[in-house]
């Protein structure tokens, strides 16, 4: 049987960057946090957007978490 280990993680929130002027589709920016503690819940990560977001020129349109991990045998 195989297991994973989280090593890292990341989190990136995707901002609304308006409209292309040419295309008129949408346009989204993203900003990158690395290095996050893997065993960080969901729940402290929200609360730490909470607290970055009225910090951004852009308005947020979604979050992301990236995990990173090894998978070995047991």
């Amino acid at each position: 049987m195989a297991v994973a280990q989280k090593v890292q993680s990341r989190l990136t929130l995707v901002l609304d960057d308006g409209y292309d002027l040419v295309t008129g589709k949408k346009v989204y920016m993203t900003k990158s946090f690395r290095n996050v503690k893997p065993d960080a819940t969901t729940n402290n990560l929200f609360a730490i957007v909470l607290a970055i977001n009225p910090l951004q020129k852009r308005s947020l349109y979604t979050i992301e978490r990236t995990d990173d991990a090894i998978i070995s045998r047991e």
